[in-house]
């Protein structure tokens, strides 16, 4: 008996290996039909935007992309207002009234003095233009001449007791001649000098000047056309410079700020 039960075999053991592949297998497949369905619902989600982008697109009219920030309406231009659709708030009538009388005081102003600084300027330009180097000068006084221009050699000075160049022609004169422009031209400056007293300087065009010292009682102002004859002044006293040689006229002539020789364009 116990031999038999020695000899009887036991239960067989199962095999697990194909039960497990099997699983794994079905687990494998689902995976991979899961992975194929999460694309899919992908794919499906980003055609569905795509048209829906699309449509937009189409309705707007326009090929911007429809998520782009929306343009304030300065930057859109909408702030700028064309010039033709501003309402005219001006009142013409009442500018040309202005306007008239604006120009009535000009023409005033010019009525009482003659020199605007616009009408100066305008007058001025035609004025300096003429000199060409070859016009004569008028005298500037009814007198005759003190001392010579001389620039080559010095000349003796009474007052100083020295001898210097002179850049000017020393006109004698009385005190209170009359003092006349030699040429047309526009007056530059007006200046008080210890050494030419009140002098007058007058641009004549072309780099050309004319000096006029010794004088008083100018009427004349800085800016002011002149024409020949214009009176610039009168005949002063000397100054301490001239004492010696008593009252006269100093008028020097300057081309580019260099002296030249005004006898050579006076009239005889």
């Amino acid at each position: 008996m116990n031999q038999e039960q020695k000899k009887r075999p036991g239960p067989k053991k199962r095999k697990r290996g194909p039960a497990v592949a099997a699983v794994l297998c079905f687990v494998a497949a689902i995976a991979i039909v899961g992975t194929y369905t999460f694309k899919d619902y992908k794919q499906a989600q980003k055609e569905q935007l795509q048209a829906k982008m699309e449509q937009e697109k189409k309705e707007a009219g326009t090929d911007k992309i429809v998520n782009e920030p929306e343009k304030s309406a300065e930057e859109k231009g909408e702030g700028n207002t064309p010039l033709d659709n501003v309402p005219n708030t001006e009142k013409p009538d009442n500018n040309d009234e202005n306007t008239g009388a604006g120009e009535s005081t000009s023409d005033n102003e010019n009525d009482s003095d003659g020199t605007t600084a616009g009408e100066t300027q305008t007058t001025g330009s035609r004025a300096i233009s003429g000199f060409d180097g070859k016009s004569e000068l008028l005298w500037p006084v009814d007198g005759s001449i003190l001392m010579n221009y001389s620039m080559d050699k010095t000349v003796y000075f009474k007052t100083l007791d020295q001898y210097k160049y002179n850049p000017a022609v020393i006109f004698s004169a009385e005190v209170g001649d009359q003092v006349i422009a030699a040429t047309t031209g526009v007056v530059k400056s007006i200046d008080k000098t210890a050494q030419t007293g009140t002098t007058v300087t007058v641009d004549i065009g072309n780099g050309y000047e004319l000096i006029y010292g010794q004088l008083k009682e100018v009427p004349v102002k800085t800016g002011q056309s002149v024409t020949a004859k214009t009176t610039l002044g009168y005949v002063s006293e000397p100054t301490k410079y001239y004492s010696a040689e008593g009252s006269n006229v100093y008028f020097e002539m300057r081309k580019n700020g260099q002296p030249v020789n005004p006898i050579e364009f006076l009239v005889e």
